[in-house]
């Protein structure tokens, strides 16, 4: 399920939008953005949430190739979607409280400047390629719910249960011990638990001739009311490309990120100058001080997740996160897991 970029003329969209509208590259079109001139990447880069080592692995072996980096990137991200032992994206992903399965994914094209997106999608293993079907054959964004897994059947998509046994069995012992008041017994864990884990992964590219792509998926907030939809999904918010200026994305607690539509901010920082790494720190600025007060500590510090990733169309890569943290980034030559940037520094 890996249809080509080129399919019903898509790259060719890419390479000439109308006749007389030739381009400089590395400078802005139209009246819709501050123009900006950003040198061009000579490497192919790839860069993505701390699970995403194999994923920017994949991208740069891909991009060294010459494949689209749509493709790259969501052939990254297949990766951990398809990893039954993987319990934050795709397949053997954490249920919402009903114990099924639900997926969200976005991407965004750079060089053709469209986007597509699922959410709610229930039964395929791959939301990523699901997300890319949309882009490529129809003229809406997002399709939801049954609608979107109607699409991707009538795509020739196999239906599947998506519960593992792992997931499934996580999901039993939540429902036993979500309360001491309840009607439940409550079971012995062999694992440590959290209350609510969260998990996806997003992953942005940029190859050689400058040309960018984003994708995010997950299967959302463990436990989630059915039908919840986080940011993953949202275009501008779960990831967000502008091929004149970079590519960025997020993990964590979703609400937050789409409060500030934080990948569109953070790449619009990066119009504005910024690193990567600066741009994602002024982000997650904004996310606190757009917060409620019910999701700070007593010293203003959010109680919650939230990483930012970005790569600009230079080639430069960088993360950040409210705490200390790692990513997985592939500088065109390996795979690395670097450090990222904070707001704050860990209680002791």
């Amino acid at each position: 399920m890996t249809d080509k970029l080129s399919r019903r003329g898509f790259l060719g969209a890419a390479s000439g939008i109308t006749a007389g509208a030739m381009l400089v590259p590395g400078i802005s079109r139209g009246i819709g953005a501050p123009a900006v001139h950003v040198r061009q990447s000579s490497k192919n880069i790839a860069v993505a949430s701390g699970n995403g080592l194999r994923a920017v692995t994949k991208a740069g072996e891909l991009l060294a190739q010459g494949v689209d980096t749509l493709d790259a990137a969501i052939e990254g991200v297949k990766i951990q979607e398809l990893d039954p032992n993987d319990m934050s994206v795709g397949y053997g992903g954490r249920p919402n409280e009903h114990g099924v399965v639900q997926l969200d994914a976005s991407c965004m094209h750079g060089p053709t400047r469209r986007a597509g997106a699922v959410g709610a999608l229930e039964g395929i293993k791959t939301p990523s390629v699901v997300a890319k079907y949309v882009l490529l054959y129809t003229n809406h964004i997002m399709l939801v719910g049954e609608g979107a897994k109607k699409f991707a059947l009538s795509y020739g998509f196999k239906e599947e249960d998506l519960m593992t046994e792992r997931s499934r069995e996580s999901w039993l012992r939540w429902r036993a011990n979500r309360g001491p008041d309840d009607d439940w017994i409550d079971v012995e864990r062999d694992e440590p638990m959290v209350p609510r884990p969260t998990g996806t992964i997003n992953c942005n590219v940029v190859n050689a001739n400058g040309d960018i792509s984003s994708v995010t998926t997950t299967s959302g907030l463990a436990w989630k009311i059915p039908g919840r939809v986080g940011d993953s999904p949202i275009i501008g918010a779960g990831q967000y490309t502008d091929n004149d200026v970079g590519a960025a994305g997020s993990t964590g607690r979703g609400e937050s990120n789409i409060m500030v539509c934080g990948a569109f901010l953070t790449v619009e920082s990066m119009r504005r100058g910024h690193t990567p790494t600066d741009a994602a720190i002024e982000t997650l600025r904004r996310v606190v001080t757009a917060s409620e007060p019910r999701l700070l500590d007593e010293r203003g510090r959010p109680r919650f997740g939230l990483s930012f990733y970005a790569v600009s169309k230079a080639g430069e890569f960088g993360a950040a996160t409210f705490y200390p943290s790692r990513y997985a980034a592939f500088d065109g030559e390996e795979a690395s897991r670097p450090d990222t940037a904070y707001l704050y520094e860990r209680d002791s």
